[in-house]
């Protein structure tokens, strides 16, 4: 049987498919933890409302906020519990969790949320981000 001679137009599929395949493998291996896009929200809430922003964290959160007026109450919450919160309404606020720190519980969902605790509204602004946005 002669040997055969392979086009170059060929060879160059080849390569581009093994670049592909070689690309989605690593991709495959970084899992759900390596994605992440800071949510942002301004938002008015009148007396008893509450506004979160949410996103999944594989290892770190920095959560912000500020309030105008008489301020907010501001809590991160995993799963529905809360993992810190202010004593009581404040008009700046700031919370960071790392699995290094030990203080993130491990991967998931985390939300940022505020809580019009007062008796007039006000206007808040909620910033979450995770992983390498950190």
């Amino acid at each position: 049987m002669p040997a055969r001679t392979l086009s170059r137009r060929t060879v160059r599929l080849a390569a581009v498919a093994g670049t592909v395949a070689g690309t989605a493998a690593i991709l495959s291996t970084l899992g759900a933890g390596t994605a992440s896009a800071a949510q942002v929200t301004t938002i008015g809430l009148n007396p008893g409302e509450s506004a979160c922003v949410q996103q999944y964290a594989g290892y770190q959160i920095h959560a912000d906020g500020s309030a105008t007026g008489g301020g907010a109450r501001f809590k991160v919450l995993r799963n529905a519990a809360v993992l810190t919160a202010t004593a009581g309404r404040v008009t700046a606020w700031s919370a960071e969790l790392r699995t290094s720190y030990g203080t993130l519980p491990g991967p998931g969902y985390y939300a940022a949320c505020a809580y019009n605790t007062g008796t007039a509204r006000t206007t808040v602004f909620l910033n979450l981000r995770s992983d390498g946005e950190v």
